[in-house]
Parts: C-alpha cells; sequence; structure tokens
C-alpha cells in the first residue's frame, strides 16, 4: 500500500444501522484543536471541514474485558484528534468482511482491522485498498499484515510472547505445561503456544476448548488435570480463561500452576494473591489508542509507524507478584 496519504474524503451518511446491528458504537470525538486566534479548528482540516470519520472491526465478543479495552484506546484517540469513531466486534469473520465492506461504502476515512483469521480479511481490505481507503492492523496477524496490504500493524509478536513464556517457564523449573486454545484457527492463539513449545524445555501439550462455554472451557481443563497429574502448568490465552483454570486446578485437586497470557482487573488481583504466577500484557488499550491515532496521523500528516515494513509492538511484559501494585491502579481504570 502507497504511503503518500490520499486526500480526505467528503464521506457520505455513515450507514450506522447496518454496522449497529452488530453491536456497533459510534463515538464522536470532542477535543479539537485550537487555532492562532483561540478558535476551534476541526482536526480533519480545518474549520467547516466534515470530521474524519474512521470505523474499527475487530474479531473480540460484546462484554469482553479485553476488547473493552481497545475500544478505550480507541476512543480516547477519537476524542483526542477530533474523529468520529465507530467501533464494531464480531466473533463471525464472514460478518467481520461485511463490516469492512460497509465501511468501504460509506467511503470512510480509515479502517482498522484485526486480522484473527487473516484469509477472510484479504478481499475487502482490498476493496477498501482499491477505493484509497487505508486500512491498519491491530492484536492479531503480525505476520499477515503486510501480504494482507495492510498500512500498518499494531499488537504484541504472539510468536515472540510465547517464547519468552517458555523461557519463564524454565526458569521456575515446570516440568510439563498444558496450553489452551479456547479458539481453533486463531493465528494468535496458535502462535503463542508454538512459540511456549519453541522454548520450554519439559513437555508441551496443546489443548482445544471451545471458548464460548467458560463451564466448558473449566470442565476440559479439569478433566485433563485429573487424567494427567504430572501437568504442573496451565498457561491459558485470556484473564477470564484463566480465572477458571484456577477453579479447575483446585477442583482436579491439582498442584500445577496457573499462568496466561492478558490480563484485567481480576486477574491483576488473582496474581497479587498468588492465584496465579504471571500475566502477559499485551496492552490492549494501546493497540486501540495506536490504530485510531496512526490513521488520523497518515491522513493528516502522511505519517507511517514502522515506516510501513515493521510492526510497532505493544508487548510482551510480564506482570507478577512483585510489579502488580504499579499496573493494579489503571487496571482498576480499564486501561491496563
Amino acid at each position: 500500500m502507497s504511503t503518500a496519504p490520499p486526500p480526505t474524503h467528503s464521506p457520505g451518511p455513515l450507514r450506522i444501522a447496518a454496522l449497529a446491528a452488530a453491536g456497533c458504537l459510534l463515538v464522536a470525538g470532542c477535543s479539537a484543536l485550537g487555532g492562532e486566534d483561540g478558535s476551534a479548528v476541526d482536526a480533519a482540516g480545518g474549520p467547516g471541514h466534515d470530521r474524519m470519520k474512521i470505523v474499527m472491526v475487530t474479531h473480540g465478543g460484546e462484554g469482553d474485558a479485553f476488547w473493552d479495552r481497545v475500544r478505550k484506546g480507541a476512543e480516547a484517540a477519537a476524542a483526542k484528534d477530533g474523529v468520529d469513531l465507530t467501533y464494531a466486534g464480531d466473533a463471525d469473520t464472514a460478518d467481520q468482511a461485511d463490516l469492512v465492506r460497509d465501511a468501504v461504502r460509506d467511503e470512510v476515512d480509515g479502517i482498522a482491522v484485526t486480522l484473527a483469521k487473516p484469509q477472510a480479511m484479504k478481499a475487502p481490505v482490498a476493496e477498501a485498498e482499491a477505493a484509497g481507503i487505508p486500512v491498519v492492523g491491530l492484536n492479531s496477524g503480525i505476520d499477515a499484515w503486510r501480504s494482507t496490504g495492510l498500512l500498518e500493524y499494531f499488537g504484541q509478536d504472539e510468536s515472540v510472547a510465547g517464547r519468552a513464556v517458555g523461557e519463564k517457564l524454565n526458569a521456575l523449573k515446570a516440568e510439563h505445561a498444558l496450553c489452551v486454545i479456547h479458539e481453533r484457527g486463531n493465528v494468535a492463539l496458535e502462535a503463542r503456544c508454538a512459540g511456549v513449545k519453541k522454548t520450554f524445555r519439559g513437555e508441551t501439550e496443546m489443548l482445544y476448548v471451545e471458548g464460548t462455554d467458560m463451564k466448558a472451557v473449566g470442565a476440559a481443563v479439569t478433566a485433563r488435570l485429573r487424567q494427567d497429574t504430572a501437568i504442573d502448568e496451565v498457561v491459558m490465552n485470556g484473564a477470564a480463561f484463566a480465572l477458571t483454570a484456577v477453579e479447575s486446578v483446585d477442583e482436579a485437586g491439582s498442584k500445577a500452576h496457573v499462568a496466561t497470557f492478558d490480563l484485567d482487573d481480576d486477574l491483576v488481583a488473582a496474581v497479587k494473591r498468588g492465584d496465579v504466577q504471571f500475566a502477559v500484557d499485551q496492552q490492549p488499550y494501546l493497540q486501540g489508542y495506536l490504530a485510531v491515532d496512526a490513521l488520523w496521523l497518515y491522513r493528516t500528516n502522511g505519517n507511517v509507524s514502522g515506516g510501513g515494513v515493521a510492526p510497532v509492538l505493544t508487548g510482551p511484559a510480564f506482570v507478577t507478584r512483585t510489579n502488580a501494585d504499579s499496573v493494579a491502579k489503571f487496571a482498576a481504570g480499564g486501561t491496563r
């Protein structure tokens, strides 16, 4: 995708009805840049100009604390930049593709997407590119963002994060890790567990569960721990899943420890209590913020983070019992 910024569209009415059906939220940014005479100047280009319109489409479900943090970051950037932001989350890849196509038809100024299943997004991203609409990626698809045609990418290198967890388990003298994947085919989750297996010197076992049914997740982990008492580490791929795994360890009478990727307020508290050994923070708030801000910067100043050839990494960072207090206040505010 070209790095020269196309002119800002004068978009037609955004088809909110279509997006609202998929759980969208229209957020009107409230800040403006001040002119030399003290008057407000629209961030999209000056007095009287249409506000810039950006759509963010993710694979996150409604009410998921992780995706709430992504959205909060996106909303904060939209407010700062004076952008009208529409956020939509849908776990179905076909619906995600349709939402991107809706945004293209509405002639928005920029689109941010996640690439949990990159192949499904190739065609709609190509349609956006053909229409002169810049598309950036966040959170998922770090190995596919360039081939998919995205301008920039913001997120964690999940393979690097997984390898870091493997090394952490080595230092903790773990011997048998159960890495639980709650969405089969999700490239980010698969890369994490593959990374763990690559560096962990003990045995790494994958367990696939149905993440939309938390009771089923807990039952599957409990059953596996009862079957194999040698498992001494359970690695989960989300804060809520980790808290469920803590219950599974208790129910199974296992001596296994629980570690996880991602965190929220309750998870930080669990780390402080010692119920969860550690968490890997990829900073979802930052991912949402940077994706929206990057589109604004591209439209207004031609900036391309990473030069369009390298991703902007937001993680990994380990949260342990020793540093959890420093993160807790931000987690309580819904930004970590």
